[in-house]
């Protein structure tokens, strides 16, 4: 199955690398991306970038995004493009097609935030070289790792269930937008909104926190809810119904 899984996966990377054929636009948007979190955002924060774990964090969501506007396409679109029959209709399984389009929206955007983040380094290193060359903290490396990479598995497995329900992938995408404000930033406007007091006081649980520790925590419970959700959108796929619709 492995086998087949690539074989999706190969599909539509090279689709989403070019956007749907449109080379010069798939590659302008990557530019684009990378230009805003590898130099544009790490010019603003300096060395900080490479040495306080929020810093990348919160920008983490940029890759997000990415996932989004992908994983929305993957069966939505194929039914918009009338492509979808021809792909059911191959000797591929269903957990194969599934587990491919999950892996491939979550390879892209997890990869592009991946380069980004090395460029924040080329880009913090030139702009400011200080004592000589440095590269991120070993506890901001592995959360820009991991944690990307879990928020990707979640919003690309909760991006399938909504993209084999939607009409088209416009309208996944609008209602998956959804899904990511309430998740990501419904939290922030909360806090920026609640007044001194309730900044102060997250602001004093952040210092105080043993970041391992939260990020040990959050990564435990990100991985029970992709496996949660992964496991609806097995039970959900069904070939022969997709195939009627």
């Amino acid at each position: 199955m492995i086998k087949d899984i690539f074989t999706i996966v190969r599909k539509d990377l090279k689709e989403m690398f070019t956007s749907r054929g449109n080379v010069k636009s798939g590659a302008m948007y990557l530019l684009i991306v990378i230009g805003v979190m590898g130099i544009f955002m790490p010019l603003q924060s300096g060395r900080e970038w490479l040495t306080k774990p929020l810093i990348p964090l919160v920008w983490s969501w940029f890759p997000i995004l990415l996932v989004i506007s992908v994983v929305t396409d993957s069966f939505a679109g194929e039914r918009e493009r009338n492509t979808l029959e021809t792909l059911l209709a191959s000797r591929l399984s269903d957990k194969a097609i599934l587990f491919g389009k999950i892996t491939a929206s979550v390879l892209y955007g997890w990869g592009i935030g991946l380069i980004s983040n090395l460029v924040a380094v080329i880009t913090v290193n030139i702009t400011d070289p200080g004592t000589g060359f440095q590269f991120y903290d070993p506890m901001v490396l592995l959360l820009i790792v991991l944690i990307p990479l879990l928020l990707g598995i979640l919003m690309s497995s909760i991006g399938v269930l909504v993209s084999l329900n939607a009409p088209t992938a416009r309208a996944a995408y609008q209602r998956l937008s959804l899904v990511m404000l309430a998740v990501v930033f419904l939290p922030t406007i909360l806090v920026n909104f609640g007044g001194e007091t309730l900044k102060l006081f997250f602001s004093e649980t952040l210092r105080n926190a043993n970041l391992l520790q939260v990020a040990i925590i959050a990564g435990l419970i990100m991985l029970l809810i992709n496996g949660i959700i992964i496991w609806i959108a097995v039970q959900r796929f069904q070939r022969a119904k997709l195939i009627l619709e």
